[in-house]
């Protein structure tokens, strides 16, 4: 890269060559077929300014999937592809799943019953099964995704615990702090220097475990091979499961599982009652409760009977309980409450057994009567019980009204709840943005509001409560209607005024109210069928209430139910006979007149029967115009016929007995046919009664409506009605809507023999009127109520399916119903997406709708007997009769108008014009020509508009239904055509699974893709996806963006595509998604939208279950079909030699061939790329997605099951090698990890990473951290900041870290060799990016600790000592010259003032984000992340290491592997200075030292820098807490030491090395333990007496001596460290240990960089200025004995205006040894770029100081430098600061003249604390 020409360097800096290999070459590649297509810019004809689209953006022609497994499938690797599935199959499976059934038995009609067409298609949508599509493989997709939805419970628990020393310190952090340490062992402070002897000897110490075999000669190769081995051992095969799981908010891939159709129960409530006592026990009481809803004014439940007598009780009744059933015995019941409301009360209302007298004097014993009185009460309570014993025994099938309890549940639905259900239902239904991507765990409709309790926080208030009620109101006869109940309800809500009102009688109800639980073990149905589980023996089963909810439940019905509730209400009689006084009613259920026609229908009551064929209601005692609350329960029968009615017969009830009178005098009757034109009878009537026998064929007549009789029939009231009714149906047979009903019986007079006219309500219809009635009900049918339409969706949407494709003759005519279907299904999906009140799923798919095409609809079956009504007719084949008589031509030009100018958008007439859609009417142009010559000939015989000769004719003789749906879709026009686009979604899935059907019941000879379907379909189907895809680009263009909805079309299309890839023809798919690509690029304005839309596209058709397959990743190099022409060669292929180093190169490029080949991932890269090249505004959104597009895609291949096998991964990640390329690009873009702690996120918009240094690769943000040249001389100032720069978009942390791990995964599984054979072909220039992006990652992956459980936030933001070090590391590595530049960033400022600035703002970007995400975490929460983090900082850095160790043996051959060696070792040295696991330093020592042993010679002559970099890492860990990194790095240190020995027998340079990196550590860093290096120095000296081959050498001496040198400094840190409280003697000691090292530069330096730090911490500015200013000076002393420049300051005289003090650097000492002397004076700071660096910074601190005089004379120091390298930028700010620093001086002065005036002020020590006056503490210093 050094001898790059200077062109070249500047396109290099510029990134003008972006696209590197693939683009380039795409230039010259182009197939001719695509040059069409070709483009660089793309303008609309419609107004929008052009769109810069990439040169490489559009697709490429895709390979012919189906010919190439035809023609090459013996070549294949079959065997690899079917792990993954075979893609010979089809992939789509039609699974019939039996419903699941709640009850044992499935509720059906009553056996033996002939059963209507109706109720039979009732019954049989009901209990047929399911029939679902399942992908082949899909539970492996779910299992994939075990990691990402927090089934890591278990995973956890197969990962092996990384140590961290960090952690291990923080557990001995608070032994550490409990005060300074003192060694006693050591000699008395008062020693005069550094060196002095010191009685403690190393060899005292026993030192730590040595490794074996590290002393015995291994070749190179042999020990590059261990290493491997050892590496690869115990490894995680996942990486993707220890990475955090990504936020789903692009997972637009996951299609949500409709919930499946089920019976609604709303919020379940158990109530159990216990017990019911007065205060005298002295005949039966018989309870039942209900529920009210006082706000709406509705009973919200059946009633639930109960009895709780004593069996002594029981007995009085034995005459009238002919049975007792055990279903009627329950006492406890489940209550369901779909909206739930603190209105709604418990009733509990009692009955006793009818007895003589008022309800006052029946309740009087009870209010007065104590049984606790004893004496006279006991007789009195005796003489009562055997009173009532006898009223029982006469009287016992008849009851009064006693009393009645409410209770409030307002407690359990609390308020606060209530207004977050309200909340939740407005969300869930679709009031809010259907934008927002709920959770997938909402999709459970809140429309068919079913609130379960737990979603709406009810479940946190409901609580299990026994209540305890001591008083009841007694019922007053005159008002017992349930009207008077609301008000009394409504009176007890607002005050207690009712108790003062109403007669209270004393006695105890306790029952318990808690939620259900989802299993009620030995639990009926409303219909008495049993619950599962259900065990027989218990006798006392629980009973489910039925509720009457207050407002619409929109739930399709999925079970038979068919009940009646009868509500007699009021009876007037007043003016009736004396007589009739004490009434009650028998209410039957007949099937004819005869008394023995009542059945057995009328659910019972508690202790009897289940089924009764009569019941009475109660009697209100002498009371002629009674109220009555009785509900009658009816199981309404399958076959209802004019015969069936509601018998009402009227009895005085004589409570008193009298000689020979009968208990009942007859008073009347009155009747109610059940149905009124073959349709059910509901609502309200107010019925006459007769008062005589009713005469025959009573029951075929309306009572009001009896025509006259003779005799004639005697009337209560002269005929008028008299008794009021209320009858409500709950039926799943009966619609109880004219429309529907209608609808279903007109469809059904067309499937079996009727007799015309047929009745529909009040209607007669003709045979030939049949088809016109028909055609209007099937339009009308979207005017019915949306109730029951929603109730009966199922059954109504597959009767329009099966007449859109059933042959009719009607009356002898051929009749087509097929586009009359079509609209009205159209019609209903556009009103169910309409809808508030229902839901929709994140996609903004109707629920319902959803529902019913994944579980209920099959393909219609046809009926094969024609209806014979109008004659047997020939049938003509009747192919596509949508059109009625028009011809082809003139549809497709409907057609395409309809597309040009939507109906309900006129203005978009402009915006579409001809041109705009040239290809999709060139597909429409063909399609007309195929229409004339083959449909239209199949219409009926009598067409003559086409010639029936000019197509073959179908074999077939019937309609298929996908292509009548497609057909449908492709002829609509106007609104219904832009309502099937809007839910394109609905059609779509029909379609499919349609077409699944048809396939799955084809021949199996048939099953060839290519053929099974026929040439008209596909061609309906591309239009189809052209239509959409206009339709898409037409709302993304619109003034007003109607981007929500274009985005929710773009997902069904994605959804349709991945489809029909498991049923269609692959090729003719692929040119579908090639076709929708060059649309949307032709027609969008707007580069972000249209990569946005794309991605989302792509990423769910990737998200294929056999993706892989689709891709052909099984397919070599070789076996690839040949190009449409050659690749020429990428800019990289300058280093290849041969067609298979290029080959090679390409497969890591985005060829034309791969993006043929691999063509859903070469899109895929597409995009990325172009997302990456991008700007613009919403463009990092974009980036976002790409990446996370690929991010996904790569973590279900690592988690799946079927990629186990290492071979298929290899083969998986060859798939992926373009992504490196890709990523290499991108490699300015990345966010910086490395600076990122260090300035607050990095601010690369000012220009490119090369900008400042051309010559080398690594990129300069990050070089600021590393060790390097940081003042580049080389490089021309004016030219760069005279050219003009592209700025890239830089990619925020999470994003670039999806990015990293991608990186990553291709490299932990791609083929080693493969990769090994690409690094040695590549340039240095690459093979730096590729060790920058190494570095980056290896930042990225740190290990950030375990957070804290402590739920403070002080803590978590408090700098432990280890990131302490470790910012300190990055930002002041080697202090000086990147000292300064961080200081001038930040002038005046405390010490890196951006670290708190970074906290404030950028807290997204760092660790302590996430360490407050986790503050809210469990202890072992906690653990198990810092377990799974752990493993993925250990493991990453491994794949790091290997792809290091691969760059190595990669470039051993390689000229360039001098500057390699930097770059490796920068990594390598970068990943030391992170917080990494033993079981990674063990690994990365291991690698350091064969890297040693390899390229021993260039380490020390060539990179002098990183040695000294890697001495003070090595250096460091060499003070672990830990034991086996002390031994490694013991063991590390001690080869670098030998075999600098071996390579120079002189290792001066690396002891030089070794003693300031020691020197350094312990001015710096917080957190070594001398105690422990001490212990390592120890090892180091016992491997140089064990090391029997260097004995003969002076190498051992030189160790020893080198150890106790260092054993000395250790000494003078445990001095500074006992002054560490007292900072002017701690800075006395650091000078005179400075002051020590005059001999030796190097180490003397690093002392005065250690103090001039100290100075900086305790805010002394011009004290650390003078100390940098000393450092100038020596270097400067240096410099002039090498170098004889004019321009250079001689020696330290030239600081003598400074400082006289300075003369003290000069070397004038004999015994100075020489600057050329091996070792000596050979680091970064002694060249020129280094002084400069230093005078800089020291004149930074003096301006910050305010010592503005000084800064001119540091600067006459520095400008003949900088001019003499003519940098004229650095001139310019240094001119900028002089003239800043004399504006300061002037100020002062103006201020105060006699400031300036003291002489001392220009004159300081570097040693202590302050300056001062040389009459001074301090004058006696030199």
């Amino acid at each position: 890269m050094a001898t790059l020409p200077s062109a070249e360097r500047r396109a290099f800096v510029l990134k003008i060559n972006r696209y590197s290999s693939a683009e380039i070459r795409k230039q010259f590649t182009l197939p001719p077929n695509l040059g069409q297509y070709h483009r660089q810019s793309i303008s609309t004809s419609s107004g929008f300014p052009s769109l810069q689209l990439p040169q490489f953006y559009d697709p490429v022609e895709p390979v012919d999937f189906e010919g190439l497994l035809m023609t090459h499938l013996n070549n294949l690797d079959v065997e690899l592809a079917r792990e993954l599935g075979d893609f010979t199959e089809d992939t789509l499976d039609v699974v019939f799943t039996p419903k699941e059934c709640r009850t044992l038995q499935p509720s059906l009609p009553e056996e033996g019953v002939e059963l209507d067409p109706h109720v039979k298609d009732c019954v049989q949508t009901y209990i047929r099964e399911w029939l679902i599509l399942n992908q082949k493989h899909q539970g492996n997709s779910e299992i994939c995704r075990f990691k990402k939805v927090g089934s890591r419970k278990d995973f956890h628990k197969t990962l092996q615990k990384q140590t961290f020393e960090s952690e291990t310190l923080e557990c001995s952090e608070p032994r550490a702090q409990a005060g300074p340490r003192h060694l006693n062992v050591l000699c008395d402070v008062s020693g005069k220097g550094p060196l002095t002897a010191c009685d403690f000897s190393l060899r005292s110490l026993q030192p730590d475990q040595r490794l074996e075999n590290l002393l015995q000669h291994v070749s190179a190769e042999d020990f590059e091979k261990q290493n491997e081995e050892a590496r690869r051992t115990n490894r995680q095969a996942e990486l993707f499961a220890l990475y955090p799981s990504v936020d789903e908010e692009d997972a637009v891939e996951i299609r949500p599982v409709p919930e499946c159709p089920k019976e609604h129960l709303g919020n379940r409530i158990w109530v159990k009652l216990l017990t019911l006592k007065f205060e005298i026990e002295i005949e039966p009481l018989f309870a039942s409760i209900a529920l009210y809803d006082v706000k709406e004014r509705k009973k919200i439940s059946e009633n639930f009977h109960c009895d709780l007598n004593s069996d002594q009780f029981k007995g009085f009744l034995r005459a009238h309980t002919p049975s007792v059933a055990p279903s009627s015995q329950a006492r406890s019941a489940v209550f369901s409450v779909t909206y739930p409301s603190s209105d709604i009360y418990l009733v509990v209302k009692i009955e006793k057994v009818l007895q003589q007298g008022e309800i006052g004097d029946c309740a009087e014993p009870y209010m007065v009567i104590k049984e606790s009185d004893g004496g006279k009460s006991k007789d009195k309570i005796e003489k009562l019980k055997l009173q009532a014993e006898s009223f029982c025994q006469r009287l016992g099938k008849y009851r009064m009204p006693f009393a009645w309890a409410p209770i409030s549940l307002a407690s359990f639905f609390s308020v606060s709840t209530l207004e977050r259900e309200v909340a939740d239902a407005e969300s869930m239904v679709g009031r809010s943005s259907v934008g927002e991507r709920r959770s997938l765990s909402q999709s459970r409709r809140l429309s068919e509001r079913a609130l379960s309790l737990e979603e709406n926080g009810i479940g946190s208030n409901f609580k299990t409560t026994t209540m305890t009620i001591n008083s009841f109101f007694k019922q007053e006869g005159d008002r017992l209607s349930d009207e008077d109940l609301f008000k009394f309800l409504a009176d007890y809500k607002r005050s207690s005024s009712l108790q003062r009102r109403v007669k209270s009688i004393p006695g105890l109800l306790r029952l318990e109210i808690s939620l259900a639980p989802e299993i009620i073990n030995c639990c009926l149905t409303p219909e008495l069928l049993p619950v599962k589980p259900f065990s027989e023996n218990r006798t006392r089963p629980h009973k489910e209430i039925l509720e009457f909810p207050i407002r619409e439940v929109y739930v399709p019905h999925t079970v038979y139910r068919n009940l009646l509730y009868v509500y007699p209400q009021r009876l007037n009689f007043t003016n009736k006979l004396a007589s009739a006084r004490n009434i009650t009613i028998k209410i039957q259920f007949m099937c004819g007149e005869d008394p023995s026609n009542a059945m057995p229908v009328i659910f019972g009551k508690s202790n009897g029967p289940e089924f009764l064929q009569e019941v009475y209601t109660a009697v209100t005692y002498h009371n002629k115009s009674p109220d009555f609350y009785e509900e009658v329960k009816i199981k309404l029968p399958a076959k209802l016929t004019v015969n069936h009615h509601l018998l009402f017969t009227f009895y005085h009830i004589s409570c008193q007995q009298k000689q020979g009178a009968s208990i009942e005098s007859l008073l009347g009757y009155s009747w109610l046919p059940i149905l009124l034109n073959e349709r059910l009878q509901t609502g309200s009537y107010c019925l006459p009664v007769a008062l005589e026998k009713l005469p025959p064929n009573y029951s075929m007549h309306s009572a009001e409506k009896v025509p006259l009789q003779n005799p004639p029939i005697k009337w209560a009231e002269g005929h008028k009605g008299v008794f009021n009714i209320e009858v409500q149906a709950v039926s799943s047979v009966h619609t109880q809507d004219n429309h529907l009903e209608k609808f279903f019986t007109l469809c059904h007079s067309l499937e079996s023999q009727v007799t015309f006219p047929i009745r529909v309500l009040d209607q007669k219809i003709s045979e030939t009127t049949l088809e016109h009635e028909l055609k209007l009900s099937i339009i009308w049918l979207n005017s019915s109520r949306l109730e029951p339409l929603v109730l009966f969706l199922h059954l109504v949407l597959d009767k329009l399916f099966q007449l859109s494709v059933q042959p009719m003759v009607i009356a002898g005519q051929t009749a087509n119903f097929s586009q009359f279907a079509f609209e009205s299904v159209v019609a209903i999906a556009n009103s169910l997406h309409n809808s508030k009140d229902l839901s929709k799923d994140q996609h903004g798919r109707n629920c319902l709708l959803a529902s019913y095409v994944h579980y209920v609809f099959r393909l219609p079956e046809l009926q094969k007997d024609l209806p014979k009504s109008g004659g047997s007719t020939a049938l003509p084949d009747p192919r596509y009769h949508t059109y009625g008589r028009t011809s082809a031509a003139a549809v497709s030009s409907k057609l395409l108008q309809a597309r040009v100018m939507s109906s309900s958008n006129p203005d978009l007439a402009g915006t579409h014009s001809a041109a705009d859609d040239e290809e999709v009417k060139s597909i429409m142009s063909s399609k007309i020509a195929d229409r004339n010559c083959n449909r239209m000939s199949y219409y009926s015989s009598g067409n003559n508009d086409v010639p029936s000769a000019t197509g073959a004719p179908r074999p077939t003789s019937k309609k298929h239904f996908h292509e009548e749906l497609a057909l449908q879709m492709v002829v609509s026009t106007g609104m219904v055509r832009e309502t099937v686009f809007k839910y394109a979604w609905f059609f779509f899935e029909l379609l499919v699974k349609s077409m699944a059907q048809y396939v799955h019941n084809m021949d199996k000879q048939d099953n060839f893709r290519r053929t099974r379907f026929s040439d008209r379909f596909k061609d309906d189907i591309t239009t189809i996806v052209n239509v959409v895809t206009s339709e898409i680009a037409a709302l993304l263009v619109k003034p007003q963006k109607e981007t929500e909805q274009a985005e929710k079309i773009n997902i069904s299309l994605a959804f349709f595509l991945y489809d029909l890839l498991s049923l269609m023809d692959r090729s003719f798919v692929f040119n579908l998604i090639k076709h929708y690509c060059n649309q949307l690029s032709a027609k969008l304005n707007n580069l972000s939208t249209l990569i946005s839309m794309r991605l989302e596209f792509l990423r769910i058709l990737c998200s294929h279950e056999h993706y892989l397959n689709l891709n052909l990743f099984f397919m070599s190099a070789d076996t690839a079909p040949a190009s449409p022409c050659p690749s020429i060669s990428s800019q990289n292929s300058s280093s290849c030699s041969s067609f298979q180093d290029q080959k090679i190169a390409n497969m890591f490029d985005l060829t034309p061939e791969f993006r043929q080949q691999h063509f859903l991932t070469g899109l895929l890269f597409t995009e990325l790329a172009a997302a990456l090249d991008a700007e613009g505004e919403g463009i990092s959104k974009v980036q976002r997605k790409a990446v996370s597009a690929i991010h996904s895609l790569l973590s279900s291949h690592d988690l799946d099951p079927r990629c186990v096998k290492p071979e298929v991964k290899v083969k998986v990640a060859a798939l992926y090698l373009p992504l490196v390329g890709i990523i290499l690009d991108a490699l300015p873009q990345l966010y910086d990890f490395t600076a990122a702690d260090a300035r607050g996120g990095k601010n690369r918009s000012s220009g490119s990473d090369e900008e400042q240094d051309g010559t080398s690769g690594i990129n300069q943000n990050v070089a600021l951290a590393i060790a390097g040249n940081h003042f580049n001389l080389k490089i021309n100032g004016p030219m760069l900041s005279s050219l003009p720069y592209k700025q890239y978009n830089v990619l925020n942390a999470d994003t670039t870290r999806n990015l990293m791990i991608c990186f990553l995964w291709i490299m932990k599984n791609a083929d080693q060799s493969l990769i090994r054979k690409w690094i040695a072909d590549l340039p240095s220039m690459q093979l730096n990016r590729i060790l920058d992006l190494l570095f980056i990652c290896v930042s990225c992956f740190e290990y950030k600790g375990r957070p804290s459980s402590d739920k403070v936030s002080t803590q978590v933001l408090q700098k432990s000592r280890d990131v302490k070090a470790r910012l300190e590391e990055a930002l002041l590595r080697g202090e000086g010259a990147r000292g300064e530049m961080m200081r001038r960033r930040f002038p005046g400022n405390d010490r890196f003032p951006c670290l708190s600035e970074n906290l404030r703002w950028k807290k997204e970007q760092t660790q302590w984000r996430q360490a407050n995400e986790k503050l809210d975490k469990t202890k072992a929460e906690l653990d198990q992340e810092a377990l799974i983090s752990g493993n993925l900082a250990t493991e990453a850095n491994l794949i790091i290491l290997d792809m290091m160790e691969n760059i190595i043996q990669a470039s051993s051959a390689l000229d360039c592997k001098d500057s390699l060696l930097g770059g490796v070792l920068r990594v390598l040295v970068n990943s030391l200075s992170c917080d990494q696991s033993t079981t990674y330093l063990t690994h990365c020592f291991a690698t350091l030292r064969a890297l040693i042993a390899k390229f021993g010679d260039l380490l020390f002559e060539e990179e002098v820098e990183q040695c000294a970099d890697l001495c003070q890492r090595v250096l460091h860990h060499c003070s672990s807490s830990m034991d086996i990194t002390r031994s490694q790095a013991c063991a590390t240190l001690y080869l670098l030491m030998r075999f600098s020995f071996g390579a120079t027998s002189n290792f001066a340079r690396v002891k030089m090395q070794v003693t300031m990196s020691l020197a350094s550590l312990v001015g710096k860093a917080q957190d070594f333990n001398e105690e422990h290096l001490r212990k390592s120095l120890r090892t180091i000296l016992a491997y140089a007496e064990e090391d029997k081959a260097m004995q003969t050498t002076p190498f051992p001496t030189q160790v020893e001596e080198l150890l106790c040198n260092l054993n000395s400094i250790l000494y003078d840190t445990v001095k500074m460290r006992e002054f560490q409280e007292d900072p002017e003697m701690l800075m006395d000691l650091m000078y005179r240990i400075a002051k020590s090292y005059q001999t030796s530069p190097d180490l003397r330096l690093t002392w005065l960089q250690n103090m001039a730090e100290k100075h900086s911490k305790k805010k002394c500015y011009t004290e650390a200025a003078m100390c940098l200013v000393h450092a100038a000076a020596l270097v400067a002393e240096y410099l002039s004995m090498l170098e004889d420049h004019s321009y250079l300051p001689v020696g330290s005289v030239s600081f003598q205006n400074i400082s006289s003090n300075v003369l003290e650097e000069s070397a004038v000492s004999e015994d100075t040894l020489s600057p050329d002397e091996d070792g000596v004076c050979s680091g970064r700071y002694f060249t020129e770029s280094g002084l400069v660096g230093l005078l800089e910074q020291a004149a930074e601190l003096f301006s910050t100081g305010g010592l503005y005089e000084t800064v001119n004379e540091v600067y006459k120091l520095v400008i003949p430098i900088l001019e003499a390298h003519r940098d004229f930028r650095k001139l310019t700010s240094t001119h900028d600061k002089l003239q800043k620093a004399f504006d300061s001086i002037i100020s002062k002065v103006d201020g105060d003249p006699g400031q300036y005036s003291y002489p001392y002020l220009a004159a300081g020590d570097p040693d202590l604390g302050m300056l001062s006056p040389p009459s001074s503490l301090w004058s006696d210093l030199p």
